[in-house]
């Protein structure tokens, strides 16, 4: 039996002016069991109100609001419903010629569409964890660690802390630490020693140390935990994770063209830090006071014969030891020679400071040859700010050396996508860095600190503040069966139709985040609560046994059908445009407010991810006739700049297959075009169209239209 609707049609932000509206009230009246009104202003407390009492007094079982752009006044229009929006506004009013008969034939076939779908989708059912949990797990007690655990119980969260070692990590070798505090010019005392104190006397806190993960399985809200410790096996079950694993020096062995090995004066900054708290700096070699001492920069960073990237913390590390030579010697001698000296934010004070020191010497430059000769190191200089080379004499030099991520497979997930996070090109934890510095592709399991990217102890510790945040927030999500970024607040969850199923492992393999687990057979096992809603797994699945309650193969293929389609003699191609709702459907809102304008022929359907789209959705619409076919999502890349990761890419992967499509249906190859677009790129959308509009007419009409 046919849902009733209830069908609200705004006339407000020109959409009145623009677009017949009694022929809209008529495609909404098409069947007398729905309820269609016209409003001059829908999102008005009082309008909204009047939906409120018609959802009650008639009944209704949905509610389809076309006006303005989903993103838009989503509160508003949030009813203990199922609601579908129609885009009338940015899509076309703004973006398309007033009263123009292809813009009113746009409006139409934009809420029949709306219509079609609301066919076949229902209000999704939230799947929540029978027992769900609300304790954290923390794995590295170092300096993110710690904060991470303690930020946590002041919020009221048990947390489960687990430390390898003993608690305080690099932290603990700290002679002095770079200031935190203003005037930000001056060294403090290492702060680790009160943290740990206040990390142990945190009742919440439930701390392992000496202790390892020998396994993690499950789901956020129910990760099941064995901890380790010697023989003993401790067991626990928690709503998410924060890896805190921290960072190890780079290999200096391998920094032999600085003279690593060879010369005992010749240490890494760490060498250097245990030797000044351990008590005065002296050379190795024999125990003396140092007159000359050199520090080189970037020692293996940014190089690419060793770490391409910026380590973060040396700069100001150096700077610290200097000014530890410059206290215990006032006759000793310091050079710094570096590629840049970065000290972003308040160290830019203590630079400041260190630069007025008279013996403290610095130059950009390039380290050249060394000459070892016994004490006396002779250290030549290219490219300096002096315009010329130089030769230094020192007794002791201090490589800077940068980070390396510990390995992420020390968390032994027991994921068919293997045991640790994806990693990306330097090795650091798996995170989408754009939009969520912390996420990361196993959800409820979120990167803190240098394991995710270099950082100092300053921004380690902001870093566990973040990452425990979105871990408190995962936790609650869960227990109200809600998804995590980036469709927060999504109740949906895919389900499969296992008599179907033909075991193919398409869904296993290409879901970004490890939702899936399989059993011998390869018959994939659901872990809802890691599912990011995205719809990739429908979009893979050839038997198309894989749908959510509100976005599934058939509703969009109602909505393909739905549109009518001019005969070839009219002139009038029809393009099917998917569009990914992240940054692609933003930037065609934002070219509609920027009032571009672009072809009325195209028809735009909304896709959670253009991974999502699936080849029944391409056949349905060459068969219906559309012309052309357009797919248009976030740009792929080693940025990620896909909110589900590879969709995009997954969607390029896929082209051979809709190339077979074509080809059994004796079609152009032009007639499907994919297209990358970043958010703000909005500017390009009328361009886009246009020339895929033109294009397609030269190509002529579909020959499937008059079937």
């Amino acid at each position: 039996m046919e849902k009733k609707l209830g069908i609200y049609i705004c006339s407000g932000c020109e959409i009145g002016k623009s677009i017949d509206m009694a022929a809209l009230e008529k495609v909404g009246s098409v069947s007398g069991e729905h309820l269609c009104r016209t409003h001059a202003k829908l999102c008005l407390a009082e309008s909204v109100q009047n939906i409120q009492e018609d959802i009650k007094k008639e009944h209704l079982e949905g509610v389809i609001v076309a006006a303005c752009s989903p993103r838009f006044f989503t509160k508003e229009f949030s009813f203990n419903q199922l609601t579908e929006r129609v885009n009338l506004r940015e899509l076309v009013a703004w973006s398309h010629e007033a009263k123009d008969a292809d813009t009113n034939m746009l409006a139409e076939d934009s809420l029949r569409m709306g219509l079609a779908k609301m066919k076949s989708i229902l209000s999704p059912t939230p799947f929540i964890p029978d027992q769900s949990s609300s304790e954290i797990l923390v794995i590295g007690g170092g300096i993110s660690g710690i904060t991470a655990s303690i930020e946590a119980a002041k919020a009221g969260y048990k947390t489960i802390l687990v430390e390898k070692n003993k608690l305080g990590g690099w932290s603990n070798h700290l002679h002095k630490q770079l200031p935190m505090h203003p005037p930000f010019d001056y060294l403090e005392k290492p702060l680790i020693s009160q943290k740990i104190h206040d990390v142990k006397t945190q009742e919440k806190v439930e701390i392992h140390e000496n202790s390892s993960i020998k396994e993690i399985s499950g789901q956020p809200g129910e990760f099941r935990v064995v901890i380790k410790q010697e023989e003993k096996e401790t067991k626990r079950k928690v709503a998410s994770v924060v890896l805190a694993t921290g960072w190890n020096p780079y290999d200096a062995e391998k920094l032999t063209e600085f003279g690593y090995g060879q010369n005992p004066n010749i240490i890494t900054n760490l060498d250097f830090e245990k030797m000044a708290k351990a008590g005065p700096v002296l050379k190795p070699s024999d125990g003396e006071v140092p007159k000359q001492v050199l520090f080189i920069q970037c020692a293996g960073s940014r190089d690419k014969n060793h770490l391409p990237y910026c380590s973060n913390y040396c700069c100001g590390t150096s700077l610290k030891q200097a000014l530890y030579i410059r206290e215990s010697s006032k006759e000793t001698s310091v050079f710094i020679v570096y590629k840049d000296i970065r000290t972003a934010g308040k160290l830019e004070a203590f630079y400041e400071k260190v630069q007025h020191d008279d013996q403290v010497f610095m130059t950009k430059g390039e380290i050249g040859q060394l000459n070892l000769q016994g004490d006396r190191i002779l250290v030549d200089v290219h490219q300096t700010l002096l315009g010329d080379n130089i030769q230094l004499e020192v007794d002791l030099i201090v490589l800077a050396i940068g980070m390396t991520p510990q390995n992420t497979e020390d968390l032994n997930l027991k994921y068919r996508l293997g045991k640790g996070l994806p990693e990306l090109k330097y090795e650091f934890a798996d995170s989408h860095f754009i939009c969520f510095p912390y996420e990361s592709r196993r959800t409820g399991i979120y990167a803190a600190g240098s394991v995710r990217s270099p950082m100092d102890i300053s921004s380690s510790m902001e870093d566990a503040c973040g990452a425990m945040l979105k871990a408190i927030q995962c936790a609650e999500a869960t227990k109200r069966g809600e998804a995590v970024h980036p469709r927060s607040g999504d109740l949906s969850h895919p389900e499969i139709y296992f008599s179907r199923c033909t075991d193919c492992k398409r869904c296993t393999e290409e879901c970004p985040f490890g939702t899936y687990d399989e059993n011998e057979k390869g018959t994939p096992i659901p872990n809802p609560s890691r599912c990011r809603r995205c719809g990739i797994c429908m979009g893979a699945c050839p038997e198309r046994v894989i749908s959510f309650e509100d976005f599934n193969v058939n509703a969009i293929s109602e909505m393909i059908k739905a549109v009518e389609i001019p005969d070839e003699f009219e002139e009038k191609p029809r393009i099917l445009a998917f569009v990914c709702e992240n940054d692609a459907y933003p930037a065609f809102d934002m070219a509609g407010q920027k009032r571009l304008k672009y072809s009325p022929h195209v028809r735009i359907i909304p896709v959670r991810c253009l991974g999502s789209v699936n080849n029944i959705w391409i056949s349905d619409a060459l068969s219906k006739g559309f012309d052309g076919i357009l797919q248009i999502g976030c740009k792929p890349g080693d940025d990620y700049q896909c909110h589900f990761i590879n969709g995009s890419d997954l969607t390029e992967k896929r082209g051979e297959n809709i190339q077979e499509v074509l080809e059994k249906m004796m079609l152009e190859n032009e007639r499907i075009k994919t297209v990358f677009v970043e958010i703000n790129e909005y500017d390009k959308i009328p361009r886009i169209i246009d020339d895929y509009v033109e294009e397609i007419e030269l190509i002529g009409p579909n020959p499937f239209k008059d079937m």
